[in-house]
Protein backbone atom coordinates (compact mmCIF):
# COMPACT_ATOMS: atom_id res chain seq x y z
CA UNK A 1 0.00 0.00 0.00
CA UNK A 2 0.89 3.63 -0.29
CA UNK A 3 0.49 5.62 2.91
CA UNK A 4 0.49 9.42 2.82
CA UNK A 5 1.28 11.47 5.91
CA UNK A 6 -0.11 14.95 5.34
CA UNK A 7 1.85 17.34 7.49
CA UNK A 8 4.39 14.56 7.65
CA UNK A 9 7.15 16.99 8.60
CA UNK A 10 5.67 17.57 12.08
CA UNK A 11 6.19 15.64 15.30
CA UNK A 12 3.53 12.94 14.95
CA UNK A 13 4.16 12.71 11.21
CA UNK A 14 7.86 12.12 11.81
CA UNK A 15 7.22 9.40 14.36
CA UNK A 16 4.71 7.56 12.21
CA UNK A 17 6.89 7.92 9.11
CA UNK A 18 9.92 6.41 10.83
CA UNK A 19 8.01 3.52 12.39
CA UNK A 20 6.08 2.74 9.19
CA UNK A 21 9.23 2.91 7.08
CA UNK A 22 11.15 0.64 9.46
CA UNK A 23 8.46 -1.88 10.36
CA UNK A 24 6.44 -2.27 7.15
CA UNK A 25 7.02 -2.75 3.44
CA UNK A 26 4.56 -0.01 2.45
CA UNK A 27 5.53 3.03 0.39
CA UNK A 28 5.51 6.12 2.61
CA UNK A 29 4.64 9.50 1.12
CA UNK A 30 5.50 12.59 3.16
CA UNK A 31 3.16 15.47 2.42
CA UNK A 32 3.53 19.17 3.17
CA UNK A 33 2.08 22.43 1.92
CA UNK A 34 5.65 23.08 0.78
CA UNK A 35 6.93 20.14 -1.32
CA UNK A 36 10.54 21.21 -0.79
CA UNK A 37 10.02 20.94 2.96
CA UNK A 38 8.61 17.45 2.42
CA UNK A 39 11.68 16.41 0.43
CA UNK A 40 13.99 17.84 3.10
CA UNK A 41 12.15 15.80 5.72
CA UNK A 42 12.53 12.66 3.61
CA UNK A 43 16.30 13.15 3.57
CA UNK A 44 16.31 13.51 7.36
CA UNK A 45 14.15 10.41 7.83
CA UNK A 46 16.30 8.36 5.48
CA UNK A 47 19.37 9.31 7.51
CA UNK A 48 17.62 8.36 10.75
CA UNK A 49 16.65 4.98 9.30
CA UNK A 50 20.09 4.03 7.99
CA UNK A 51 21.01 1.92 11.00
CA UNK A 52 17.53 0.39 11.40
CA UNK A 53 16.54 -1.02 8.02
CA UNK A 54 18.14 -2.00 4.74
CA UNK A 55 15.23 -0.88 2.58
CA UNK A 56 13.46 2.47 2.71
CA UNK A 57 10.66 3.50 0.37
CA UNK A 58 9.81 7.07 1.29
CA UNK A 59 9.14 10.11 -0.94
CA UNK A 60 8.10 13.74 -0.48
CA UNK A 61 5.28 15.64 -2.22
CA UNK A 62 2.86 18.49 -1.78
CA UNK A 63 -0.09 17.37 0.35
CA UNK A 64 -2.48 17.15 -2.60
CA UNK A 65 -0.12 14.98 -4.65
CA UNK A 66 0.64 12.71 -1.71
CA UNK A 67 -3.08 12.21 -1.03
CA UNK A 68 -3.81 11.54 -4.68
CA UNK A 69 -1.29 8.68 -4.77
CA UNK A 70 -2.21 7.04 -1.46
CA UNK A 71 -4.44 4.20 -0.29
CA UNK A 72 -4.34 5.47 3.30
CA UNK A 73 -4.07 9.18 4.08
CA UNK A 74 -3.07 10.15 7.62
CA UNK A 75 -3.87 13.78 8.38
CA UNK A 76 -1.02 14.33 10.83
CA UNK A 77 -1.49 18.06 11.28
CA UNK A 78 -2.45 20.10 14.37
CA UNK A 79 -6.18 20.07 15.18
CA UNK A 80 -6.67 23.72 14.24
CA UNK A 81 -5.39 22.98 10.71
CA UNK A 82 -7.05 19.63 10.17
CA UNK A 83 -10.33 20.84 8.67
CA UNK A 84 -8.64 23.14 6.17
CA UNK A 85 -6.14 20.42 5.25
CA UNK A 86 -8.90 17.90 4.54
CA UNK A 87 -10.76 20.41 2.38
CA UNK A 88 -7.55 21.28 0.50
CA UNK A 89 -7.01 17.64 -0.54
CA UNK A 90 -10.68 16.69 -0.95
CA UNK A 91 -10.41 16.38 -4.72
CA UNK A 92 -7.59 13.87 -4.25
CA UNK A 93 -9.71 11.57 -2.07
CA UNK A 94 -12.29 8.99 -3.12
CA UNK A 95 -14.18 5.99 -1.77
CA UNK A 96 -11.08 3.81 -2.09
CA UNK A 97 -9.07 6.12 0.20
CA UNK A 98 -9.05 5.59 3.96
CA UNK A 99 -8.65 8.94 5.75
CA UNK A 100 -7.07 8.67 9.21
CA UNK A 101 -6.83 11.37 11.87
CA UNK A 102 -4.78 11.26 15.09
CA UNK A 103 -5.44 14.92 16.00
CA UNK A 104 -6.80 15.94 19.42
CA UNK A 105 -8.17 19.31 20.47
CA UNK A 106 -6.52 20.53 23.67
CA UNK A 107 -5.97 23.75 25.54
CA UNK A 108 -3.49 24.39 28.30
CA UNK A 109 -3.22 26.38 31.50
CA UNK A 110 -0.89 26.36 34.50
CA UNK A 111 -2.39 23.07 35.69
CA UNK A 112 -1.82 21.17 32.46
CA UNK A 113 -3.67 20.28 29.28
CA UNK A 114 -7.42 19.83 28.99
CA UNK A 115 -9.55 18.24 26.33
CA UNK A 116 -11.05 20.90 24.05
CA UNK A 117 -13.17 19.34 21.31
CA UNK A 118 -14.65 21.29 18.41
CA UNK A 119 -18.38 21.80 18.01
CA UNK A 120 -18.56 18.58 15.97
CA UNK A 121 -17.93 16.67 19.22
CA UNK A 122 -14.42 15.47 18.41
CA UNK A 123 -11.68 16.23 15.90
CA UNK A 124 -12.34 12.85 14.29
CA UNK A 125 -15.97 13.77 13.69
CA UNK A 126 -14.88 17.17 12.37
CA UNK A 127 -12.70 15.40 9.80
CA UNK A 128 -15.67 13.26 8.80
CA UNK A 129 -17.78 16.39 8.33
CA UNK A 130 -15.14 18.05 6.13
CA UNK A 131 -14.26 14.96 4.07
CA UNK A 132 -16.24 14.00 0.96
CA UNK A 133 -19.23 11.83 1.89
CA UNK A 134 -17.88 8.72 0.18
CA UNK A 135 -14.50 8.81 1.97
CA UNK A 136 -14.32 6.55 5.05
CA UNK A 137 -12.78 8.25 8.09
CA UNK A 138 -10.92 6.47 10.88
CA UNK A 139 -9.58 7.86 14.15
CA UNK A 140 -6.32 6.27 15.31
CA UNK A 141 -2.89 6.95 16.87
CA UNK A 142 -4.35 9.60 19.22
CA UNK A 143 -2.70 8.71 22.50
CA UNK A 144 0.85 8.00 21.32
CA UNK A 145 3.79 10.15 22.39
CA UNK A 146 5.42 11.64 19.31
CA UNK A 147 8.83 11.61 20.98
CA UNK A 148 8.67 7.90 21.69
CA UNK A 149 7.53 7.16 18.14
CA UNK A 150 10.37 9.15 16.60
CA UNK A 151 13.05 7.56 18.81
CA UNK A 152 13.71 4.25 17.10
CA UNK A 153 15.83 3.15 20.05
CA UNK A 154 12.66 3.15 22.17
CA UNK A 155 10.80 -0.16 22.27
CA UNK A 156 7.08 0.42 22.25
CA UNK A 157 4.63 -1.59 24.35
CA UNK A 158 1.48 0.41 23.77
CA UNK A 159 -2.10 0.26 22.51
CA UNK A 160 -3.85 2.54 20.07
CA UNK A 161 -7.63 2.76 19.91
CA UNK A 162 -9.34 2.82 16.52
CA UNK A 163 -12.78 4.31 15.85
CA UNK A 164 -14.66 4.13 12.56
CA UNK A 165 -18.14 3.77 11.11
CA UNK A 166 -16.88 1.84 8.08
CA UNK A 167 -15.85 -1.67 9.14
CA UNK A 168 -13.58 -2.32 6.16
CA UNK A 169 -11.70 0.95 6.73
CA UNK A 170 -11.46 0.17 10.45
CA UNK A 171 -9.96 -3.25 9.74
CA UNK A 172 -7.48 -1.75 7.27
CA UNK A 173 -6.17 0.62 9.94
CA UNK A 174 -6.22 -2.05 12.66
CA UNK A 175 -4.04 -4.23 10.46
CA UNK A 176 -1.70 -1.37 9.55
CA UNK A 177 -1.23 -0.25 13.15
CA UNK A 178 -0.65 -3.85 14.15
CA UNK A 179 2.34 -4.00 11.80
CA UNK A 180 4.21 -1.49 13.96
CA UNK A 181 6.48 -3.27 16.40
CA UNK A 182 5.24 -3.03 19.98
CA UNK A 183 1.92 -1.43 19.06
CA UNK A 184 -1.41 -3.19 19.54
CA UNK A 185 -4.50 -1.77 17.84
CA UNK A 186 -7.91 -2.18 19.47
CA UNK A 187 -11.31 -1.37 18.02
CA UNK A 188 -13.19 1.19 20.13
CA UNK A 189 -16.47 1.46 18.22
CA UNK A 190 -17.91 4.06 15.83
CA UNK A 191 -16.89 7.66 15.30
CA UNK A 192 -19.37 8.67 17.98
CA UNK A 193 -16.89 7.26 20.51
CA UNK A 194 -14.01 9.40 19.28
CA UNK A 195 -14.36 12.03 22.01
CA UNK A 196 -13.74 9.44 24.72
CA UNK A 197 -10.65 8.19 22.90
CA UNK A 198 -9.26 11.65 22.17
CA UNK A 199 -9.77 12.82 25.76
CA UNK A 200 -7.21 10.28 26.99
CA UNK A 201 -4.43 12.25 25.26
CA UNK A 202 -4.34 15.27 27.60
CA UNK A 203 -4.56 12.84 30.52
CA UNK A 204 -1.39 10.98 29.53
CA UNK A 205 0.42 14.25 28.83
CA UNK A 206 -0.49 15.51 32.29
CA UNK A 207 0.78 12.29 33.85
CA UNK A 208 4.10 12.89 32.11
CA UNK A 209 4.11 16.50 33.33
CA UNK A 210 3.73 15.55 36.98
CA UNK A 211 5.99 12.48 37.07
CA UNK A 212 9.66 13.01 36.26
CA UNK A 213 10.29 9.34 35.43
CA UNK A 214 7.40 9.06 32.95
CA UNK A 215 8.39 11.29 30.04
CA UNK A 216 6.68 9.45 27.17
CA UNK A 217 3.53 8.05 28.77
CA UNK A 218 1.24 5.79 26.78
CA UNK A 219 -1.71 3.49 27.33
CA UNK A 220 -1.82 -0.28 27.63
CA UNK A 221 -5.24 -1.86 28.18
CA UNK A 222 -5.28 -5.11 30.18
Amino acid sequence: MRIALLGGTGDIGEGLALRLARDTSHEILIGSRDPEKARDAVAEYEAALEDHTDSVDIKGFANEMAADRADIVVCSVPPYHVGDTVEAVADSLDSDTVLVTPAVGMKGDEDGLHYHPPSAGSVTELVAERAPDEVPVVGAFHNLAAGALADLETDLDLDTLVVADDEAARDTVLNLAGELEGLRALAAGPLANAAEVESVTPLVINIAKYNDDMHDVGVKWV
